[in-house]
């Protein structure tokens, strides 16, 4: 598998969550309580999976390769994505500080996770389409077989140095079971 693949394949999973995360708020908007605990353990996938993992195997590994092979980071896709994982971590931000709220039964707690969790999903769902049909095509193209084994074994390294051992199939063991209880 490429690495392009690899995080095409994790493009895959945060879709789910991001599913889940939409029936969740449709949920919060009847007025209908969430558990807090499922707020809390997608705001870890959030943060670990979506943000360490797949973000840190594109900051660290895959851009700067792609800048080494001549692709631009300011004014191009480069600096376009970085921008938007920061907005995206202005809004896991958002949905922890109202998590939090709802927890403690502030009336606006539900209201501000689902805006926050709104923006998030569209903003998500976006960057994954420009990074799937512009980005990686282009590191496809541009990336050496060397430069892409070199990536491989780096996009390892995080999995298990700063992700954990297990963690990823744990969360798609969460994924599995909160789409199910969500039918997402």
């Amino acid at each position: 598998m490429t690495p392009t693949e690899q995080l095409k394949e994790e493009h895959g999973g945060v879709k789910v969550m991001l599913r889940i995360i939409g029936k969740i708020c449709d949920r919060m908007e009847s007025g209908k309580p969430v558990p807090v605990q499922h707020l809390e353990q997608i705001l870890e996938f959030l943060k670990v999976f979506v943000d360490t993992c797949h973000h840190g195997k594109e900051e660290e590994h895959l851009f700067p390769a792609l800048e080494a092979s001549g692709v631009p980071r300011d004014g191009g896709p480069i600096g376009m994505m970085l921008q938007e994982h920061e907005q995206g971590r202005a809004f896991v931000r958002g949905m922890g500080a109202a998590a939090r709220a709802y927890a403690e039964g502030e009336a606006t707690g539900a209201a501000d996770f689902v805006s926050n969790a709104r923006g998030y999903t569209q903003l998500l769902l976006d960057h994954i389409d420009k990074e799937d049909n512009v980005l990686y095509p282009v590191a496809d193209a541009r990336l050496t077989a060397e430069t892409q084994a070199a990536l491989a074994a780096a996009f390892e390294r995080v999995e298990e140095e700063r992700v954990g051992h297990g963690r990823h199939e744990a969360f798609h063991a969460l994924m599995d079971r909160l789409s199910g209880e969500y039918g997402a």
